[in-house]
């Protein structure tokens, strides 16, 4: 009888154990996937094109927007407002909320999706980037009315256009970090966007299904230069 009842209270022990065990295992496999930080350096990093995505349902809207060919951005501008190719671009106008304006109730109100501001008389550029809303953390105004110190300081060389492809008419590659730059739609999408790098595509949300980013620094981009007895033939 006494070994009849330990049989039982072990099978009674193993079943508990189970239903213990299967019943974590079942929570852990409701809890969202995350990636462990730790100290060691990773091997290849793989950009994030969450921005393009997320933002693509703006992508129609660009390609109808008509060109305005009044208020028209070009790389020059583009570049000039930028202490050097890749650096935050400063705020070129009047701070509308004052100095302790930014995020949502200040920047994000033009920049957050764009349009034309009739204030400023111009586009607003679609900031990549609208969920970081401490604006003035990397984006500093112009003081265009006080004098400035003159420095040997020069410009990065800014990447080309058009000279990057493998072949002729192939997909460019992208010439620049991805970090803060995942939504594509921001520069090269919409009226805002620079006329020499505004695509004819926007709805084809899925960049980096044709362009590749560069593995090579902006200063190790050198001229272009095809072979054109590859084309003579």
């Amino acid at each position: 009888m006494k070994k009849r009842l330990g049989i039982i209270s072990l099978f009674t022990l193993l079943f508990i154990v189970f239903i213990v065990i299967w019943n974590y295992s079942y929570e852990k496999g409701l809890e969202e996937a995350y990636i462990p930080i730790t100290n060691e350096a990773p091997t290849f990093e793989i950009p994030s094109e969450k921005g393009v995505f997320t933002r693509s349902g703006f992508a129609l809207e660009y390609l109808d927007m008509p060109v305005d060919e009044e208020h028209q951005r070009s790389l020059e501008t583009y570049y000039d407002n930028r202490a050097y190719p890749g650096a935050p671009p400063s705020i070129p106008h009047p701070l509308i909320k004052g100095e302790r304006g930014m995020g949502g109730k200040a920047c994000l109100q033009c920049h957050q999706n764009g349009g034309f501001t009739e204030k400023f008389n111009a586009y607003a550029p679609v900031t990549p980037h609208p969920e970081m809303i401490n604006c003035r953390q990397c984006h500093v105004a112009k003081l265009t009315e006080t004098l400035f110190a003159q420095t040997l300081f020069t410009k990065d060389q800014a990447p080309k256009v058009g000279i990057n492809n493998a072949l002729i008419g192939s997909p460019p590659i992208i010439p620049h970090p991805m970090q803060m730059r995942e939504n594509c739609l921001a520069c090269h999408a919409g009226p805002a966007a620079p006329k020499e790098i505004r695509v004819t595509h926007p709805e084809r949300i899925n960049c980096r299904q044709c362009h590749v980013p560069s593995d090579r620094m902006i200063t190790d981009i050198e001229v272009f230069t095809r072979d054109k007895n590859t084309y003579d033939e």
